[in-house]
């Protein structure tokens, strides 16, 4: 082999070289800095919270007279003197519930469990609770502030909601179907439901089917999960809950 060839293979070598030293570092920062952490942000942007993949969930609505029932329109003020309507909640998954402050039963039993579902979707900006109280009068802005924060209520979308006696009966018991009296049946001279309902972000009341294909219409907020049944044998329904507020959230 005559030494021009020789020097040939040494340039060509000397090329090879130098490319090395000059663009892998170039191609190691670009997978360490660059396209491989867009790729990961790509990544944690889509699996962040399992809610950003919509799909259509097996919920059923609440059909009355072949018509899906919806939440009618309403408008309260909630404990921080703000004015909240029906709209507020729309785009929003939410629990509806009716209750009062001074409650020695059930009421206590619920709103400890809504604080469990609320830490359990903490930080998801489309879940939210609507509470209103069916003693207005004695429960005031102040009061509800005040229940509020010694319950651990921290999600901005749970309002406690006050307005009219009359219009709050007439929303639970027409609107949600969801009983309340003033019956002296209950120790604070009210008798009301312990169920939750369920809305969509469309505003539609939503449930599971029974047993028997039918909606369940409501779920019962006083069992808790740690409890799991009580001492008549109803089974709790917070989990399930938990479950269909889920799949709510991803349509």
């Amino acid at each position: 082999m005559s030494n021009k060839s020789n020097y040939s293979y040494i340039g060509i070598a000397f090329v090879i070289l130098v490319f090395g030293i000059w663009f892998v570092p170039r191609i190691v920062d670009r997978f360490t800095q660059g396209d491989t952490v867009r790729n990961d942000n790509r990544s944690e942007q889509i699996t962040k919270s399992d809610y950003s993949k919509k799909e259509k969930s097996d919920l059923m609505f609440i059909n009355i007279n072949g018509v899906p029932k919806k939440v009618p329109p309403f408008s309260f003020t909630n404990q921080d003197g703000k004015t909240i309507t029906d709209k507020d909640y729309l785009g929003k998954v939410y629990l509806v519930e009716f209750f009062f402050t001074t409650c020695p039963s059930i009421c206590p039993r619920m709103n400890a469990n809504l604080v469990q579902i609320q830490n359990k979707f903490e930080g998801i900006e489309d879940f939210g609770v609507a509470s209103f109280t069916i003693m207005p009068e004695t429960d005031t802005q102040e009061v509800l502030k005040a229940y509020a924060e010694k319950y651990g209520i921290t999600n901005p979308n749970w309002n406690l909601l006050r307005g009219e006696q009359d219009a709050v009966f007439e929303l639970a018991n027409i609107g949600f179907n969801i009983f309340v009296g003033d019956e002296e049946t209950d120790e604070a001279g009210f008798e009301h439901s312990g169920n939750f309902a369920l809305i969509d972000k469309d505003g539609f009341i939503r449930s599971r089917q029974d047993d028997f294909g039918n909606p369940k219409i409501f779920y019962s907020g006083i069992i808790s999960e740690v409890e799991k049944v009580d001492e008549d044998g109803q089974k709790e329904e917070i989990s399930m809950l938990k479950e269909d507020i889920a799949k709510l959230l991803k349509e």
